[in-house]
């Protein structure tokens, strides 16, 4: 008994760590895996540095985009979930 409770703060503090900081983060990952898997020509994406792109073709690992100036490749992983959602969301208002 007493055992138990000398390992019921550590188990504790290890389910709030679970439900505030990996369950989040795990889910994020799944998210922007499926925006990867999702991505087609025509869609309008930004990229992690800030560059707004057109898909122009999709492969594997990589994306063909289109800027002002010019075709551009890059990884899929370049992709910003947060910053394309809410350029197309701003685009339909």
């Amino acid at each position: 008994m007493e055992q138990l409770q000398q390992f019921a703060p550590f188990l504790l503090m290890f389910v709030v760590i679970y439900f505030f900081m990996i369950r989040p983060q795990s889910k994020k990952q799944k998210q922007e895996k499926a925006f990867e898997e999702s991505l087609k020509p025509g869609m309008r994406i930004v990229t992690r540095s800030g560059l707004h792109a057109k898909v122009v073709e999709v492969n594997e690992k990589t994306i063909v985009v289109e800027t002002m100036a010019g075709k551009l490749l890059f990884d899929k992983t370049a992709v910003s979930l947060e910053l394309s959602q809410a350029l197309n969301e701003k685009e339909k208002k």
